[in-house]
């Protein structure tokens, strides 16, 4: 789930969470006579309220069946401040939680900065070789494993069937045919065609990389944002604001694309399957089958859209690790996937979970499986979550008109350099 990425704006001085945590007081040690576990796991979830959450709450609970002398302490922490909020916490020593769901772009950072567990040889990383290489990738960092892959996801256009059927179009397959839909849609139902997200950076990816571009090549320690194709995918998202093709906003830009799309104001918006429980909930998707999903329309280059997704990890200075352990594994086994991707169509980070009857059959996992397998990785970095708060501010000003296409990427080239040290 992507609701802000922005999070790296905010200021270092966040209020901490008031919540007695595992890694800030007595919480059992973990072990009891003959080895059974106790004490408290404190976990930070990042889901969405009012949909996500619930399950994830429920699923936590079932650990208790497994561990009745382990309590877990569930907190949902708002994703647009968790990562701030955690590397406060742990940088303290006072506050943090045991388990922390990260975003897979926090991982690498958590673990530069000494704020995680190796996993390597524990418990959480039963069965290890049944994860999906391309999730296990973001939970890797200095030849050590950090994380376990919790869910993984990808973009796709969400689009209104019904109307789709009245302004008779097909689902665009590339820029062009998005503007020339968008019109149509206008034209005949008076629906703006696309609900284009202004206030986060990660839903520009899917354009920049259709220019065959990227934030930076990690390999070659070179910025890469403010290159051609840079400049080239800024002005195709600017051209389909100043067109009429989108509508964007500066604030709020998840409630605002999510409350546009349940109401039918808009035909169409680019979002991921941690989106699909908050959109069934909306008048315009009573009837399931309403909702269609689609690739990202591809751009001049390519057809491309970001991996994201979650992992779970555990803090370095937790004081009920084995517990912590047992937890993670529990909350990525195949059983507590294959439930998530029951209740939520997110998808499993395990091979063998896509076998089961109950995933098999999902038709938004189904989409969203091949897109996954195609989707583009970002580089696994320290630095990579804190890339998004030069960009975004950059971004918006574009979409807005406070600046042009070129100057836009070339601000965020030069903020990128001065974060990557030595980079060209």
């Amino acid at each position: 789930m992507r609701r802000g990425i922005t999070a790296t704006a905010l200021a270092a001085t966040l209020a901490l969470a008031a919540t007695a945590c595992g890694g800030d007081g007595d919480s059992g040690g973990g072990g009891s006579a003959g080895g059974e576990l106790s004490g408290t796991v404190t976990w930070w979830d990042t889901s969405t309220v009012g949909s996500e959450d619930k399950v994830f709450k429920k699923l936590a609970e079932g650990f208790t069946k497994q561990h009745p002398k382990v309590k877990v302490n569930y907190v949902n922490v708002p994703f647009g401040e968790a990562q701030n909020k955690f590397k406060n916490a742990a940088q303290s020593g006072s506050g943090a939680p045991d388990v922390i769901r990260s975003e897979v772009a926090w991982t690498p950072e958590f673990a530069d900065l000494g704020y995680l567990a190796p996993l390597d040889g524990t418990p959480a990383l039963k069965d290890d070789a049944d994860f999906l290489p391309q999730a296990a990738a973001s939970t890797k960092y200095d030849d050590k494993t950090y994380a376990v892959p919790q869910v993984i996801d990808s973009m796709g256009i969400f689009y209104n069937k019904k109307i789709f059927k009245d302004a008779g179009v097909e689902v665009p397959k590339n820029i062009d045919e998005l503007k020339s839909v968008s019109k149509q849609i206008k034209d005949r139902t008076g629906k703006t065609g696309l609900y284009l997200r202004g206030d986060d950076a990660y839903w520009f990816l899917s354009f920049l990389y259709g220019e065959g571009g990227d934030l930076v090549d990690a390999g070659a320690k070179k910025v890469t944002v403010d290159d051609a194709a840079g400049v080239k995918a800024m002005t195709v998202v600017k051209d389909l604001v100043d067109s009429g093709a989108a509508t964007t906003d500066a604030t709020d830009g998840w409630e605002n694309m999510q409350a546009a799309f349940r109401d039918g104001k808009v035909a169409m918006i680019i979002n991921g399957p941690w989106a699909v429980a908050d959109t069934y909930t909306g008048a315009q998707f009573k009837d399931k089958a309403n909702l269609g999903i689609a690739p990202v329309p591809a751009g001049s280059a390519a057809q491309g859209a970001p991996q994201g997704g979650h992992n779970l990890a555990v803090y370095a200075g937790s004081k009920n690790l084995n517990a912590s352990y047992a937890f993670a594994e529990y909350m990525t086994s195949v059983e507590s996937q294959a439930t998530v991707a029951r209740e939520l169509s997110l998808l499993p980070t395990r091979n063998s979970v896509y076998a089961r009857p109950e995933v098999a059959d999902n038709e938004i996992v189904g989409f969203f499986k091949p897109v996954v397998d195609k989707a583009v990785e970002r580089p696994w970095i320290p630095e990579t979550g804190s890339l998004f708060a030069p960009l975004v501010t950059e971004y918006t000003k574009v979409l807005t008109g406070q600046t042009t296409p070129r100057k836009g990427v070339e601000a965020t080239g030069d903020s990128y350099r001065d974060l990557l040290k030595d980079w060209k």
